[in-house]
């Protein structure tokens, strides 16, 4: 593997890990401090996509994937309050939702990397994070999957309460994967500024 695409493969596998431990203390009601780390595994997937193509892009989300399945397994090992720090639905809902998530950033941006600049990486990533919202919650909390690991009591997470606690009622898990869309969402517009100069600088070292 070229050492060129090293600096990315550090960057994703650091938000990982970040990102796994964050997940792990709470941000106000409805977050988890992992929600302001994960988005900027969008921001390194595109600025690889954008510099070296999306060969490069998509060894650095599996460098990502396979650093969330050793996460993974350790916090499995690691038994708090509740029993295990990770459970097999919260793997199985992490891993999905990043792979495919992260590939289909590569795949939109690819397609949309000929248009105005800001197109590519603001489309990837919306969609990519809505996708990857959907599939982790789904996944880990949704009552219809209980047959995912039937020995894991998530009933917590389908407690009817209203929507980020003024909407309609929902179960819990659905506002905590609002909250966390939009956090997502806010993250993507943001990312637009580093994206626009790291990429900037980069061409301008390479001229």
């Amino acid at each position: 593997m070229s050492r060129t695409y090293l600096p990315g493969i550090l960057a994703m596998a650091a938000i990982v890990v970040a990102s796994n431990i964050g997940v792990q203390f709470l941000f106000g009601q409805w977050l988890t401090w992992g929600a302001f780390t994960y988005p900027l595994a969008f921001l390194v997937n595109d600025l690889m996509n954008r510099l070296y193509g999306p060969a490069a892009a998509r060894k650095v989300v599996w460098a990502g994937f396979a650093t969330g399945v050793a996460c993974s397994l350790i916090g499995t090992q690691i038994v708090g309050e509740f029993g295990p720090l990770v459970t097999l639905r919260i793997a199985m809902g992490s891993g999905i939702a990043f792979l495919t998530a992260q590939l289909l950033d590569v795949a939109i941006f690819h397609r949309l990397r000929a248009g105005p600049w800001w197109r590519a990486p603001l489309a990837s990533t919306l969609v990519g994070s809505t996708v990857d919202t959907a599939l982790f919650f789904t996944i880990a909390f949704s009552a219809s999957l209980i047959w995912l690991e039937p020995g894991n009591d998530v009933s917590w997470a389908g407690e009817m309460l209203p929507m980020l606690g003024f909407g309609p009622l929902v179960p819990l898990w659905v506002s905590l994967a609002v909250a966390d869309w939009g956090v997502k969402l806010a993250i993507a517009l943001l990312a637009l500024v580093p994206f626009r100069l790291i990429v900037r600088g980069a061409t301008q070292s390479a001229a």
